[in-house]
């Protein structure tokens, strides 16, 4: 290219956690997605695709030139491997492009199925050169990398591995584990994360003891230096390890001593495009079909913008972070691509609530261009006299003026779950373009 760029982009991989998801991934720009069937894989809370439905979701995809990629990553146990064969078999079948491997039993079975091209997942562990060069060996085309390497080590191992395939996660939820692979939950409540049932005790509050302590008591293995009146952080210390001190904040709801900040990488493209990556994923099969939209378009529109003009992208930079944040989030840093965070950088000490400029209040299914009235279906109440955006394939803003219920009777608000409604429309809309508000300040 004439600006020096990389002639291939980076792949877009998105997310879809059901049809719908997959429709939005597809509709606002992804170049493939990841699904999960009902067998053999992680995320069992997300609602997933029967049989029946992954070969409808892969048709519909591959109609609009979009690959599919099937995730196949459990760690499996005996009993797992009485049906794989047969389903790995099928997912060829139906034409799924790739399949989400992690278990070594697993890759060996899917080995033996002509022409199944397979990605090594990041619940792998894959760190280094070495790594790839042993799966690449094994016949895999592609590694998602452990989300613990710095731009540095995953240029390094590019450079080494060419040419070879790589995934990175740019966008989404970290987790207190390596790669994903965590136990707390099964420890917890019985509910392995290695099996697709994590119940995030990352997440919970905790508190820090459970009776009274005095400045700097040391018992065990650990100090703990209790703080005073204005409020500053607890420390915690190990006995064997003095000059490591860790802070824990705490006040009278508890404290998120494991809650990761949310992977934001949509401001530093060129250095992923640089370090050799060939697809970008964003993370999150169990968000919401909004989520999806939103952060599908804001690295679709960073990545072409980078390409159409390196100044033009890093004069958007505000613009795509900010779409990002008309999602939800629980704020953002870079993970590990620039080096360890600290506990501040990553971590969200005081909720593990999500955070969102805005509210996602209908989804386009269709549009008249003569009564420019589109129908709306309802995702969270909006009134009369409310302001809000649309996201389209150009965005602009409007008072809502004239709704209809579903029979044509004007009304006031639409309060009622996915209720169907008409909406007079300022500009022209098409299916999928999204109804949003913004969400007052405090």
């Amino acid at each position: 290219m004439s600006n020096g760029i990389s002639a291939q982009k980076p792949e877009l991989l998105a997310p879809a956690g059901d049809f719908e998801r997959l429709q939005m991934a597809i509709a606002y720009g992804a170049d493939a997605v990841y699904i999960g069937g009902k067998q053999l894989g992680l995320r069992a809370n997300a609602k997933n695709f029967d049989d029946s439905e992954l070969a409808a979701a892969i048709e519909y995809a591959h109609a609009h030139n979009v690959k599919v990629y099937v995730t196949v990553n459990i760690f499996a146990k005996n009993a797992d491997f009485a049906h794989a064969e047969a389903y790995l078999h099928y997912l060829k079948q139906i034409g799924a492009d790739a399949v989400i491997v992690a278990d070594p039993g697993i890759f060996s079975i899917a080995r033996q199925v002509p022409g199944l091209e397979i990605h090594i997942s990041t619940q792998a562990n894959v760190t280094n050169y070495q790594s790839v060069d042993f799966y690449k060996q094994l016949g895999a085309s592609r590694v998602v990398l452990a989300r613990e390497l710095s731009i540095e080590e995953i240029a390094e191992i590019n450079k080494k591995s060419a040419p070879f395939q790589t995934e990175v996660f740019v966008h989404g939820a970290m987790c207190v584990s390596f790669s994903g692979r965590c136990l707390l939950s099964n420890y917890m409540n019985g509910r392995d994360a290695n099996r697709g049932a994590c119940s995030q005790p990352c997440r919970w509050s905790y508190a820090l003891g459970g009776r009274p302590l005095r400045d700097n008591v040391c018992e065990a293995s650990a100090c703990v230096s209790r703080p005073g009146s204005d409020g500053e952080a607890m420390v915690l210390t190990e006995l064997k390890r003095p000059d490591l001190q860790y802070e824990m904040y705490e006040d009278e709801r508890g404290t998120y001593i494991m809650n990761s900040k949310d992977m934001c990488m949509v401001q530093h493209i060129p250095q992923l495009i640089n370090s050799g990556v060939a697809s970008f994923k964003i993370e999150g099969r169990q968000k919401s079909a909004y989520y999806v939209a939103v952060a599908t378009r804001a690295y679709r529109v960073a990545i072409d913008d980078y390409y159409s003009s390196p100044a033009l992208y890093e004069s958007r930079k505000d613009y795509y972070l900010t779409e990002l944040k008309k999602s939800s989030n629980r704020e953002f840093f870079t993970g590990f691509y620039f080096g360890e965070p600290s506990t501040i950088q990553a971590q969200k000490l005081d909720t593990a609530a999500y955070t969102s400029t805005h509210d996602f209040v209908g989804v386009v299914q269709a549009y008249n261009p003569e009564t420019r009235m589109a129908t709306v279906e309802q995702r969270n109440k909006f009134i009369l006299g409310d302001k809000i955006e649309i996201m389209a394939s150009q965005d602009f803003t409007q008072t809502v003026e004239e709704m209809y219920d579903a029979g044509g009777i004007p009304i006031n608000s639409a309060p009622h779950p996915l209720q169907i409604i008409q909406v007079k429309m300022q500009q022209p809309v098409q299916k999928f373009d999204i109804l949003r508000k913004e969400i007052p300040r405090q």
